[in-house]
């Protein structure tokens, strides 16, 4: 994962001012960090307890390209309705969630052997993401650039592809998730080509990215920004359960995330 980031670090670095500078835009990068509260086949659906236990942290590094400034001429471009109102977002990202189940059915009054097999099995996910998303900034890009102290929200939807890495074991019995008196039956069963509904094998899927969030104009050249993130995997293996769907119905959604982060952006000049 760091050798990642390292490659995009110098990817921004020796292109920011040669290659996209060219094209007639500026750039901008940054940070972002944040909690990332994990959706999946871990723990009860809608329950506050599942969504509070499975967070997990998450960092980033984004680039922007930024089309209402030419850092070429040290311009700004022509005011065009795009120019002034959208940004393209390019970023790579980690996050990693332990994950537990949580919820009416393991309650600790609940003392059959299936709460207790579901209580002992537990696991984590680490995703890495890369991808874009298109910004758009309902206000003036300029007029928030050039005011200090300013506020510009902007909502965006875009596409990443995300190599998953989950981890899944049990503490339950002989700790052993080969033997079925230690799982949970509807994850013993065979499901969409796996011998388990369980699996810790790696993988890779292409998510769909939404955000809503503000920047706070910190100084002429950086930015503090907000952001609040629903990111939907197009693959059910993400946190290593997958229930089979055709026998078990609640098994209906793909795991997803909401990642609430928090970001510093610098202006490359």
């Amino acid at each position: 994962m760091p050798k990642l980031f390292r490659i995009l670090i110098l990817f921004l670095v020796t292109q920011a001012n040669s290659t996209f500078a060219q094209l007639g835009f500026s750039h901008e990068v940054g940070i972002i960090t944040g909690p990332v509260a994990f959706q999946s086949d871990y723990g009860e659906r809608h329950d506050f307890d599942t969504n509070k236990g499975n967070t997990g942290l998450g960092i980033g590094l984004v680039h922007y390209m930024n089309f209402s400034y030419r850092a070429d001429c040290n311009c700004y471009t022509p005011e065009t309705y795009f120019n002034d109102h959208f940004k393209v977002r390019s970023e790579l990202s980690y996050n990693k969630t332990n994950l537990n189940h949580f919820g009416h059915w393991v309650d600790p009054d609940k003392t059959s052997t299936e709460a207790q097999q579901l209580r002992g099995m537990q696991g984590s996910t680490a995703v890495t993401n890369i991808g874009m998303q298109l910004e758009y900034y309902p206000f003036s890009i300029r007029n928030f650039t050039a005011s200090t102290g300013s506020w510009a929200p902007y909502v965006s939807l875009g596409g990443q592809y995300s190599f998953y890495k989950p981890e899944v074991y049990t503490t339950f019995n002989d700790g052993s998730l080969l033997n079925p008196d230690s799982v949970y039956y509807k994850y013993w069963d065979a499901s969409e080509g796996k011998p388990h509904g369980f699996s810790n094998d790696r993988g890779s899927t292409w998510s769909i990215v939404s955000s809503i969030g503000t920047r706070y104009k910190l100084s002429p050249l950086s930015d503090l920004v907000v952001d609040l993130r629903w990111q939907y995997y197009f693959d059910n293996w993400v946190d290593g359960l997958n229930p089979n769907p055709d026998l078990y119905k609640e098994n209906k959604a793909n795991d997803w995330n909401v990642w609430l982060n928090f970001g510093y952006i610098y202006y490359l000049d």
